[in-house]
């Protein structure tokens, strides 16, 4: 089927606000390439599941192309149009299936080596796209905080070297109910600026009480979630369902329901982000680490929120990972708090460069707190770079200086 075939009975199965938007632009979707449209649909069909600044990109992409002259938006995509399909594809479900028609044109662009055409024209698009339709400003600078090192004693691993240059690194820090005076912090900038999942705050472990509007997930709490997707992964790999790229397709096509998963409406979007970050990411389902790390980013690259909290707990020691993955008890789960501190130092350099990434990013400010003690580094447009300081602050007196 191609593009010009489309009717408004096609998108019966969509979820409701889905269905609305792909009727709305059924006209434009009709007179797109035949490369472009599964892709548009990909994203449409998760509309409901979007967060705020996602669905504001996706609107921007769709009302700039359906403004353009007919001969524009061809010229804007013909970088696209050139681009040659197989007769699978050709033939494929796009219209039900999207992402799986995402997944087979990126094997197939690969083995043509078309796959930098590709690139180039999508890159052409989102600046022109960007362009075009700029962004509103942000209400507020952005902070990032990650809390790193829970549990860790005497240290002698040099922290946060990758970011020095950018920062001050402080070496007196009055550590004093430090996590509670952070969170207190981006619980005043989400009462200042209540916007729907714009302050989150991410835990490696058992979360802490936070007030109503800040989207908070953690790894203790998503414990019988993570279980249970263990026992479907483990019963995939001993039933034989493909291989590596069988059991990725399945999880990517897990619902929250299907993990144990319920609440409210209005947890539907919080609940399908949480079943993205544990079904798509590597490892999230097993090392604290690794999820916070990962939430992180996509919280960052997808809801681009003005406030990230991200604290780092002890994650168990590595072992051979069909292990892991088998072991569903906490007999032979020894944590592992140096080898944690070292994941999570790097983890919220990672952090950092994910939040440099978005707009504003000049005026954005970072800071990382080594939890319990004495040293944090701080990255502001107030501060200098590449300094220390040694005179004695609290953390409440350093977030005033970056917030």
């Amino acid at each position: 089927m191609l593009p010009g075939d489309l009717q408004p009975a096609q998108f019966q199965s969509y979820p409701p606000e889905a269905r609305q938007l792909a009727v709305r632009y059924i006209a434009l979707l009709q007179q797109l390439p035949p490369v472009f449209v599964p892709l548009l649909l990909k994203e449409i069909i998760i509309y409901d599941w979007k967060f705020p600044a996602e669905r504001q990109d996706l609107d921007r992409q769709l009302a700039y192309l359906e403004s353009l002259p007919a001969a524009e938006r061809q010229r804007l995509l013909e970088g696209f149009a050139v681009l040659k399909l197989s007769p699978g594809l050709q033939n494929h479900d796009w219209v039900n299936q999207p992402a799986r028609f995402g997944e087979d044109l990126s094997a197939h662009l690969w083995a043509t080596h078309q796959i930098d055409a590709f690139r180039t024209a999508s890159l052409d698009f989102i600046q022109k796209v960007d362009a075009a339709r700029p962004k509103e400003p942000l209400p507020k600078a952005r902070l990032g905080i990650a809390v790193i090192g829970q549990g860790v004693g005497e240290n002698h691993y040099p922290l946060f070297r990758k970011m020095r240059k950018q920062g001050v690194y402080f070496s007196q820090v009055k550590p004093e109910d430090g996590v509670r005076v952070l969170l207190d912090a981006v619980a005043a900038r989400a009462a200042a600026h209540p916007i729907p999942f714009a302050h989150w705050y991410i835990d490696g472990g058992a979360p802490e009480p936070v007030q109503h509007g800040i989207a908070a997930v953690s790894y203790g709490a998503l414990g019988p979630v993570r279980a249970t997707l263990l026992d479907k992964m483990q019963h995939a790999i001993e039933t034989g369902i493909g291989g590596p790229e069988a059991l990725r397709t399945m999880m990517a096509q897990m619902r929250p329901e299907e993990l144990g998963m319920s609440g409210a409406p209005a947890d539907a979007v919080l609940n399908r982000f949480q079943i993205s970050v544990l079904t798509e990411g590597s490892g999230t389902q097993i090392f604290s680490t690794i999820f916070v790390q990962w939430t992180a980013r996509e919280a960052w690259r997808r809801a681009q929120p003005l406030t990230l909290f991200t604290r780092y707990a002890p994650r168990q020691r590595q072992r051979p990972m069909n292990e892991l993955i088998a072991d569903r008890g906490d007999q032979r789960q020894v944590s592992d708090t140096e080898g944690s501190l070292i994941d999570a130092d790097m983890g919220a350099y990672y952090t950092w460069l994910n939040q440099q990434r978005l707009p504003g990013a000049e005026q954005s400010s970072f800071l990382v707190w080594f939890e319990g003690h004495s040293e944090a580094l701080a990255i502001s447009p107030s501060l200098p770079h590449g300094t220390e300081s040694a005179s004695p602050i609290d953390l409440k007196g350093l977030v005033s200086q970056i917030s």
